[in-house]
């Protein structure tokens, strides 16, 4: 076995195209990995957003709306990084820096010139052109069709950019393979490190709600797009339990399903402030009592059902993009043409089986606890930067993370 190098804490420049220290951006997970990156990697410095000489421009653009904002931006970084990296280019080179660590933004990376020194790491759960190839990006459709026009050179600038880094870390396996496949990217260059749960460790549940047809059966769906996340399917799989003999509920929280996908066994918090104790609280209690989360979703990646996850509760989706969801371990994903029956029928092979249920229950938290979590993640980072030969060859007369 490799040993693994005993070594101090890094100094690290952290780029992003938002500040991780606002928690809103990226659903969480960029204030996580700069979080995660700081308790358990090193040191880091963030460098600036702004767009140098350009910044008026910036602050122009900020002012559309978010629909535009949210191809536009990125698009112009891409077109003018030559000239909006020059002031990070400055901050590099005389910063010392042992990593430079992008996060999502591959597109704040492109033309950015980093000292030969520097090792580079990426993370994102998926790129442009890999989310627009997938059954996701088919399914939700490009906003524009002129914006179709640039894919061969946004394809191109993620060869680049890719291609360029030392170190790329995805959260699953589906973006992990997607981007070697369409880039030709170097294999061991690629690894999978799961990302984690967005909440404090609840700790295990001591006692699992009890799963038998003589019981209320409760389902949970939790997301901002009633639609996106699958709800018709969730409702009509609470339905279809119902018509087989069960007291089938739902909890929805995040978003409010229109009229015909409510009733009066639906139950609807459309939003939670889980830094609101009260609200904590009820978002606690209902993964606590909930028996399943039904998400039939395209994701390319799944947050909610990390935290799902962390209480212990099984995810029930579709086998779509990166879903972290291992078959029996923390629940079950399904073929994308599975509908109501499909679900409803999982659930019940469960209910007849309940010593099955409840060890699908300890797998689950086990699964959160020993991989969906971010120290799990940070952990696992500093010791594939420290394991691997570019960083060790580059920085040989240097101390590596612990």
């Amino acid at each position: 076995m490799t040993e693994i190098p005993t070594i101090t804490r890094l100094k690290i420049a952290y780029l992003c195209d938002h500040s991780p220290l606002d928690p809103s951006n990226y659903s969480g997970g960029n204030a996580q990995i700069y979080q995660a990156l700081q308790k358990h990697v090193g040191d880091v410095e963030i460098l600036a957003t702004d767009w140098h000489w350009l910044e008026p421009l910036r602050r122009l653009i900020g002012r559309l709306p978010v629909s535009i904002i949210l191809r536009l931006r990125w698009r112009l970084l891409l077109l003018l990084g030559g000239l909006i990296n020059r002031g990070r280019q400055r901050k590099l080179a005389a910063g010392d820096y042992d990593v430079l660590f992008g996060a999502y933004s591959y597109h704040s990376l492109y033309k950015l010139k980093k000292p030969t020194a520097v090792f580079s790491v990426y993370t994102s759960d998926a790129t442009p052109t890999t989310y627009k190839q997938s059954e996701i990006g088919r399914n939700f459709g490009s906003f524009l069709s002129i914006s179709r026009l640039m894919d061969p050179w946004i394809e191109h600038t993620e060869q680049v950019v890719f291609s360029g880094t030392d170190l790329l870390i995805w959260p699953s396996q589906w973006v992990r393979d997607a981007s070697v496949n369409l880039h030709h990217l170097a294999p061991e260059g690629s690894i999978v490190v799961p990302w984690g749960a967005n909440i404090a460790d609840p700790g295990p549940e001591e006692t699992p709600p009890k799963l038998d047809q003589n019981h209320t059966i409760n389902l949970l769906l939790i997301g901002r797009n009633w639609f996106a996340k699958g709800g018709p399917v969730t409702f009509d799989t609470m339905q279809n339990l119902r018509a087989h003999g069960f007291d089938a509920r739902l909890t929805v929280i995040g978003c409010t399903p229109p009229d015909f996908h409510r009733n009066d066994f639906v139950t609807v918090h459309p939003n939670l402030d889980k830094s609101n104790p009260a609200q904590l609280q009820t978002f606690t209690n209902a993964l606590r009592a909930a028996h399943f989360m039904v998400m039939p979703t395209f994701e390319s990646y799944g947050f909610a059902m990390c935290e799902a996850s962390a209480y212990g509760l099984p995810v029930l989706c579709w086998r779509i993009g990166g879903v972290p969801v291992r078959d029996g371990i923390n629940g079950q994903a399904l073929h994308k043409t599975a509908g109501p029956e499909d679900f409803s029928e999982v659930i019940e092979g469960y209910i007849k089986n309940p010593e099955k249920y409840l060890n699908l229950r300890k797998s689950t938290y086990a699964e959160y606890s020993d991989h969906l979590n971010w120290d799990a993640w940070g952990k696992a980072v500093a010791k594939e930067i420290a394991m691997h030969p570019r960083f060790q060859n580059a920085a040989s007369n240097r101390p590596a993370p612990v």
